[in-house]
């Protein structure tokens, strides 16, 4: 199994054939990188595509403590460098899509173009807080059926049970101190004032059942404060890749192949 050491093990993968444009997938808060799964046949035929396990979450080491954006962006820029890639476009999902954004803040020459699936440059700290404390004073299962509620529309869960009960376990299975240092960075990112200074190409995907970063208060601010962002709705809820997969690769390998 591939990993690369910061001060913590990174697991990545990389996939697809070495001449095609790099593509870098990131999972929500609470999943993994198994999350892009329902979309990986599609975007394989045009993207040579690396996806990691932020840190704090599959196969990659959770230590103790608060992490920060910087820091999940380093560990990205690391996994690509053990890759063997210097640029890349880079989509993530909710807290990936804030790693992405950080990543074209800190290191732009390495940043071809960003994809932010049903994400955010600006969340409530103070409910972060909260759901930090709730987290390390009473597990993972505290905050399960808030974070179930969000990540998938009442109807695909409905459709689709196989699918949130395969969610639901990886939710409860992994380390609380992955989750509060994720959710840290959340709490504690300042990438709203800086969003004007993006350069690369962008592209903004809303999900129209998405309750925890809707268009409304979220999206509409990347939009804005990205010049030259592109904006796409979705039929889905937060985690796009598993409700909406074929549209949501679509309009990535429009916007970057």
């Amino acid at each position: 199994m591939p990993f690369t050491d910061t001060e913590a093990r990174i697991y990545w993968k990389l996939e697809g054939e070495d001449a095609r444009p790099a593509l870098v997938l990131l999972n929500s808060i609470g999943s993994d990188m198994d999350l892009w799964a329902p979309a990986l046949a599609q975007l394989r035929l045009h993207f040579r595509l690396l996806r990691i396990d932020t840190r704090g979450h599959g196969a990659s080491d959770a230590p103790a403590g608060d992490y920060s954006l910087p820091m999940l962006a380093g560990d990205v820029l690391a996994a690509m460098d053990a890759a063997g890639i210097d640029t890349a476009a880079i989509a993530g999902v909710s807290l990936g899509g804030m790693i992405a954004m950080q990543m074209a803040l800190d290191a732009p020459d390495r940043v071809t173009g960003i994809g932010l699936v049903c994400t955010s440059a600006t969340m409530d700290p103070e409910a972060w807080a909260t759901r930090i404390a709730k987290v390390r004073g009473e597990g993972m299962a505290s905050i399960a059926e808030l974070a179930m509620g969000r990540f998938l529309s009442p109807a695909f869960a409905a459709e689709r049970p196989e699918v949130a009960a395969t969610i639901l376990r990886g939710l409860l299975a992994m380390p609380a101190d992955g989750y509060a240092g994720c959710s840290a960075a959340i709490r504690d990112m300042a990438i709203q004032p800086r969003l004007n200074t993006i350069a690369c190409p962008a592209l903004v995907v809303t999900g129209t059942l998405d309750s925890s970063t809707p268009y409304n208060g979220h999206g509409e601010h990347l939009v804005a404060g990205i010049a030259g962002a592109e904006h796409v709705w979705l039929d889905c809820a937060h985690l796009a890749p598993l409700d909406a997969p074929a549209p949501l690769a679509e309009a990535l390998i429009r916007q970057f192949a």
